[in-house]
């Protein structure tokens, strides 16, 4: 069955003109601001609305037409590349970046919501001297990376209702897509009505402690599990243990299922607690809570061993609220996949750290914002561990693996051991490639773990104090390239590398 390149082109351009119309926010908040940086949006707005237009109107849908499949798989993969494309444009021309490598991998970092940032380097600008135009559209680029550029379309545009349940499929994270009704453009307005209801409420507890623009813009980065912040030492320059505790409540809000979030809002929060994803997502969040806090409480800390050859000192904290608060913050920050920091995790324990590690590889739950593994795929993989220790003791029985109740299908276990390999196979690939471009390996690992895993700090010279700015532009190719695999699943991306992909 061939594609149909004439509707795959025909939604790249009505994507591209969705993005020209969101391109006319920043300009106008530059413009109340009196920023002349305002003309950058506004110049790559109305280019983008008239490809939109044109691409539209020229290539109209002929009868019968509908997207199957292979072009929503696509559309997809094509869709991030090319909005992002657009989207750097702005910090070109407005001369924020040096590069336009700089300004694709700040532009896909947002829409990806991984949160890895160029700004603050040796050659770049420090986040404070960024005009609130281009902070906004930093934070605005996660808030609609976050549910999903192609889900938005779905809701707000019913003439791509058709084959609609293609892109969702290709795009929503987790083994398979949950839909809240049987129409994928209802589930779609439903999913963005709970996330822009969420981000409103967080925006309103901000309030007390920050300015309007600094709360919309946090708001957009913790509900998109983003991390860029409008200061340099992110959340922690605010100094502010309230904000501190919204953020990580929210935070921990954006890495839930959000079918979950429409189930309590219909009044069945009951069904919250029963689902098993959720109980082990919240025990993580809270072992890896109370470990973290042990790691880094002084009284605790002093107890565990240290190398005695170590180059730096390890930072403790005296007051347990505080211990409890940075360890709180940070475990949702990193299972989350979010990438804020109130501490550099770098200076803790090596406890502390280990945990923080093991973090970066488990991810929020599936049909979050959230990046990483997911919570369900590691449930999956220990239930069916489990299941063939238990079928050599009894090699006659015929077991299952369940979840909530249900028998989980052989074609969900396959897709859930097809996607680790695939993960740790990218994992090795980018640090590979990034070594082979002179990174260290510590960084290369670090970098390539956060990239696949859409978290943003990482470790070595890329850890919670630093940047992405002095990676060479090859090593910047290739996390942008391991950014967008990340937050499309993988297969999303690797299957249009497919041969079989391009066949009759």
């Amino acid at each position: 069955m061939m594609l149909n390149l004439r509707a795959v082109v025909r939604t790249l351009a009505a994507l591209v003109g969705f993005l020209g119309a969101a391109l006319l926010v920043p300009a106008a908040v530059a413009l109340g601001y009196g920023e002349a940086s305002w003309w950058t949006f506004a110049a790559t707005a109305g280019v983008s609305i008239g490809i939109g237009l044109a691409g539209w109107f020229l290539l109209r849908e002929e009868e019968g037409e509908e997207l199957r499949v292979r072009d929503g798989f696509l559309i997809v993969a094509l869709s991030w590349v090319v909005l992002a494309l657009v989207g750097a444009v702005p910090f070109v021309i407005g001369g924020i970046l040096p590069s336009y490598a700089d300004a694709f991998f700040e532009t896909i970092s947002g829409f990806t919501t991984t949160g890895a940032t160029v700004l603050g380097g040796a050659h770049t600008p420090a986040i404070e001297d960024v005009p609130n135009g281009f902070l906004l559209w930093r934070s605005l680029t996660h808030w609609m990376g976050g549910m999903g550029i192609i889900v938005l379309t779905l809701a707000i545009l019913p003439i791509l209702g058709v084959g609609g349940m293609q892109l969702y499929k290709a795009e929503v994270p987790g083994p398979s897509a949950d839909k809240l009704t049987p129409r994928v453009r209802e589930t779609a307005k439903r999913l963005w009505l709970i996330y822009v209801g969420i981000t409103v409420l967080e925006v309103l507890l901000l309030l007390p402690a920050m300015n309007l623009f600094d709360a919309v813009n946090h708001a957009f980065a913790t509900m998109a599990t983003g991390g860029f912040s409008t200061k340099n030492g992110s959340v922690g320059q605010f100094g502010s243990a309230y904000v501190e505790w919204v953020i990580t409540i929210f935070m921990l809000l954006a890495g839930m299922n959000f079918a979950l979030h429409y189930r309590a809002l219909k009044g069945r929060p009951i069904t919250v607690f029963r689902d098993t994803e959720f109980r082990v997502y919240a025990s993580i969040v809270g072992i890896a809570t109370l470990l973290l806090t042990v790691g880094i409480w002084a009284p605790f800390d002093r107890m565990l061993p240290v190398d005695p050859d170590m180059t730096h000192a390890i930072v403790r904290y005296e007051s347990f609220p505080e211990a409890l608060r940075l360890a709180a913050f940070q475990a949702a920050s990193i299972v989350t996949t979010t990438g804020f920091g109130t501490a550099d995790y770098e200076v803790w324990s090596p406890f502390a750290i280990g945990i923080l590690f093991l973090l970066f590889y488990i991810g929020g739950m599936a049909g979050s914002t959230g990046g990483g593994v997911k919570v369900i795929r590691h449930v999956l993989m220990f239930k069916n561990s489990y299941k063939e220790i238990r079928q050599l003791i009894h090699p006659q029985a015929v077991l299952n693996v369940r979840l909530n109740g249900q028998v989980v299908s052989h074609e969900v276990m396959r897709n859930v051991l097809s996607f680790i390999v695939l993960y740790l196979g990218l994992i090795g690939f980018g640090t590979l490639g990034l070594a082979a471009g002179g990174v260290d390996i510590l960084s290369s690992f670090g970098g390539t773990i956060s990239a696949v895993g859409n978290i943003g700090p990482a470790f070595g010279t890329l850890g919670p104090a630093e940047n992405y700015a002095h990676l060479p532009d090859m090593a910047k190719w290739i996390l942008s390239f391991l950014m967008i695999a990340g937050r499309l699943e993988i297969f999303t991306v690797l299957i249009v590398f497919a041969s079989a992909f391009w066949r009759r």
